[in-house]
This record gives C-alpha cells, structure tokens and sequence, in this order.
C-alpha cells in the first residue's frame, strides 16, 4: 500500500511515502519560504526518489487538522490535486494523532500541544502514542495539564506548542520531546493512514478540522 502523506499544518512542510509501516522516503523543511512554495517541491523529490507514480500510488494521506488555517488549506489543496491527477482517494489523518505517534510505544501519556495563540493550544491526550483518551480541542495551557495530572503524574509533552510553553510543562513535572521528535512528519500521518484506523474519501468529500474560527472571523464578530 504506497501512500503519498502531506503535512503543512503547523510550522513545517513535510512529504513522505511510505509502504505499510515502511517509510520509502521524508523531506521536512522548517527554513524561511513558506509552504506555497516548498510543498510541491518536496512532493515531487519523495516520489521522484522512491519511483512512486501512478502505476504504483494507491492514496494520498493528509493531515487534516488542527493546525495553522493557512497551513492546512494549502496541503489539503495540493492532496486533493494530486489524489484527481492520479485517480486515488484521500485518507485524512488528524494532525494531532499524528504528533502522538512521533512518541509511540513511549510508556507514558502523550500529549501533542500545537500552539493556538492566546496561551491556548490545539491538544488531545493519548496512551502510548496512540490510543487517544480525549476529544480533541483547543483550550488554554494550564487547563490540558490539569486534565493530564487527573489521569497520570508521567506524561511526555510533544508540538510547537512546546517551545513555547515549556516552562509551563516542566513546572508541573511532566517531561518534553527531545527536539528531533517535536514538530509534525508526514511519515507519521502515512504509517497512520495505511493501519486501517481511518477512512478512504473522495477528495471532494474531505473537511478540515479546525477546532475554533479564524483570527478574521473572531474580529468580524467583535465588530459586529
């Protein structure tokens, strides 16, 4: 099962191909352009380096949220180019559940943070990497780690919200991801996406998941 997986949802723009729970191929970039102009790039060099085509593709996996709003629309657009071009569905894969699995089999809680602005942050809580206990939401800081500690005093921080909340997270006594494991991988949302957890669509049928509105929307309304 090769599966082209994207994800541009938060601060890195990351490509993979894999086969089953093997990775072919990952390009990350976090360097100054923007993901308008790395993705299709990097898409291009993953399948150009693994001889993925359409004799061989079978789906193309995306994160689908939360995340950056700008981020996410643009490689949900480049999946469902692509999944049109080749003739294949789509597999959307969370971003969060994503970040977890960066840590899987790690013998704690996980809880990926992606930072929201305003001291909240995009989050689930997860067993080992991958069985979530929680819905996922966007809340402030402080209330994700008191939900934490209700649970389990051991639990492994991972996702940009990190950086910025570290101190936070260390006060309370839980641990943070080394650096090499914190940001999203495409890899991770491939692997995912061939394990049978989440559904094939038609690329016309995908939605983003968003959690809150846009910065826009939340001015217009306190315009209104």
């Amino acid at each position: 099962m090769r599966i082209l997986a994207i994800d541009t949802s938060g601060l890195v723009a990351s490509a993979a191909v894999t086969d089953g729970e093997k990775v072919l191929a990952e390009l990350t970039l976090n360097y100054q352009k923007t993901h308008s102009q790395t993705l299709m790039p990097i898409v291009k060099e993953v399948m150009e380096q693994t001889q993925t085509n359409a004799d061989n593709i079978t789906s193309i996996a995306v994160a689908c949220g939360p995340g950056s709003f700008t981020g996410l629309r643009i490689g949900v657009a480049a999946a469902k180019g692509l999944a049109y071009a080749y003739g294949v569905g789509i597999i959307p894969v969370p971003t969060l559940d994503g970040l977890a699995y960066n840590m899987a089999g790690c013998n704690s809680l996980v809880v990926p943070v992606m930072d929201a602005r305003r001291s909240q942050v995009y989050t689930a809580i997860y067993e080992n990497g991958v069985e979530r206990l929680s819905e996922h939401t966007a809340c402030d800081i402080n209330e994700i780690v008191s939900q934490v500690k209700k649970i389990s005093q051991k639990a492994v921080f991972v996702g940009d919200g990190v950086p910025v909340f570290k101190e936070t997270i260390l006060q309370n006594g839980f641990s943070v991801a080394p650096v090499t494991c914190i940001y999203q991988r495409a890899a991770c949302i491939g692997v995912l996406a061939a394990s049978g957890k989440y559904s094939e669509i038609n690329g016309n049928d995908v939605d983003i998941m968003y959690l809150r509105k846009s910065q826009a929307e939340r001015e217009k309304e306190n315009e209104a």
